[in-house]
């Protein structure tokens, strides 16, 4: 069988379970697993979604349901079929101890639901409360680490430049050893506020596959970053061989916003938005909650020496959700969904011609600038948004 190519979002949070508790504080309450499955499935158009709050038992009893009653599937390679979409099953963790300067984030992937209630088990002895999403996890990252290969997964530090609950992000971390076996690490996810270009300056980063996911906590927010993936199956299996770049499986394409959308990428004041250094007041409001930028960070952190080599990547292609565009709003959403199916094929593979006929030419010429990656956009930071220029 020949290798075909997918779309995959890795990193959507849950927002209630079955008993519409909340399981993700800041998630939406219409973010279930059944909706997230329908809308990645339906109108997404992704072929794979990784949800990263499995752990939650009233989430492992929602996809049970899912399958006794005939709407899922467990596939012998690892992973949930529902319509189609595969599920798979993760986990976020935060680790904080003694070796490092934590929080940091990391996402642990698990091929079937009985190795995820099995690592629920094993959790739930090292955690306040396993029914919540991304909870403290009292251990060491190395043991998080061998607990997850134990069980057959993958281990995936989240976000790693966002100025919180990240690998990098705290400013006290200079490497990855500090905290993990590097050796155990499958492949390391960008965040919003960064991109391949940026990410390769360091170093030890160089051996790993990167993953760019939406962290979505709204339906809408689902495959805002994504990536193009070459499998044979749409499995858990695969999804380990692409990150290992093996057989022939890789990731083609990753597609995310571009950095400065990212709301961590300047260092500017929290309070008024006014570009400022660590350490300073704010010179225009006079507070100190200047954070530091995700450009800023990766300078600190990156080879000094200008011949860094050189790393065969694949294309990283900057997007924004079709909700960030201008004048696109709800209804117009409605008619491109109507006409084309799914918001991959909209924005992939609907030529001029098709799209000018059911939306201005203007929400077109976005659309198709989109394509290339060309979007002019003002930066963001201190925990607000850059935006698109019109």
């Amino acid at each position: 069988m020949e290798l075909k190519t997918i779309y995959a979002d890795l990193h959507v949070h849950i927002g209630r379970d079955k008993y519409n508790k909340p399981v993700k504080i800041t998630g939406g309450k219409s973010l279930t697993l059944t909706n997230i499955l329908k809308e990645a499935s339906r109108n997404k158009g992704i072929q794979m979604v990784g949800v990263i709050d499995c752990h939650a038992p009233a989430v492992q009893e929602e996809i049970s349901d899912l399958i006794q009653i005939g709407k899922a599937e467990a596939l012998k390679d690892g992973g949930i079929r529902f319509e189609e979409v595969t599920l798979i099953l993760g986990a976020e963790i935060e680790i904080y101890d003694e070796t490092c300067a934590g929080p940091i984030h990391v996402l642990c992937y698990l091929p079937t639901l009985q190795q995820m209630r099995r690592f629920t088990t094993w959790l739930s002895t090292r955690m306040t409360n396993i029914h919540l999403s991304s909870q403290r996890y009292y251990g060491s990252g190395k043991e998080l680490q061998e607990q997850v290969k134990a069980l057959g997964g993958l281990f995936i530090p989240a976000h790693i430049f966002t100025p919180f609950k990240s690998l990098y992000g705290k400013g006290v971390l200079r490497t990855l050893t500090e905290v993990f076996d590097p050796v155990m690490i499958d492949a390391v996810e960008l965040g919003l506020s960064s991109d391949t270009h940026m990410a390769d300056e360091i170093i030890e980063l160089h051996n790993y596959t990167f993953l760019t996911n939406s962290d979505a906590h709204s339906l809408s927010k689902i495959a805002r970053e994504y990536q193009e993936i070459a499998v044979k199956e749409v499995s858990f299996s695969e999804l380990s061989l692409v990150l290992q770049k093996e057989k022939g499986r890789s990731v083609v394409t990753n597609y995310g916003m571009n950095p400065h959308l990212g709301k961590y990428y300047n260092t500017v004041c929290k309070d008024c938005f006014t570009p400022g250094k660590m350490g300073d007041v704010c010179s225009n409001c006079g507070s100190n909650k200047i954070i530091k930028g995700v450009a800023e960070r990766i300078k600190e952190l990156g080879c000094k020496d200008k011949q860094i080599k050189h790393i065969d990547r694949p294309s990283y292609i900057h997007q924004v959700p079709l909700e960030y565009i201008p004048g696109l709003g709800p209804k117009a959403y409605s008619k491109l969904l109507s006409a084309f199916g799914t918001e991959m094929a909209i924005i992939h593979h609907t030529s001029e011609k098709q799209l000018n006929e059911v939306v201005p030419e203007k929400i077109t010429k976005h659309i198709l600038q989109m394509r290339k990656g060309m979007q002019r956009v003002h930066s963001g930071g201190g925990g607000k948004y850059g935006k698109l220029i019109e």
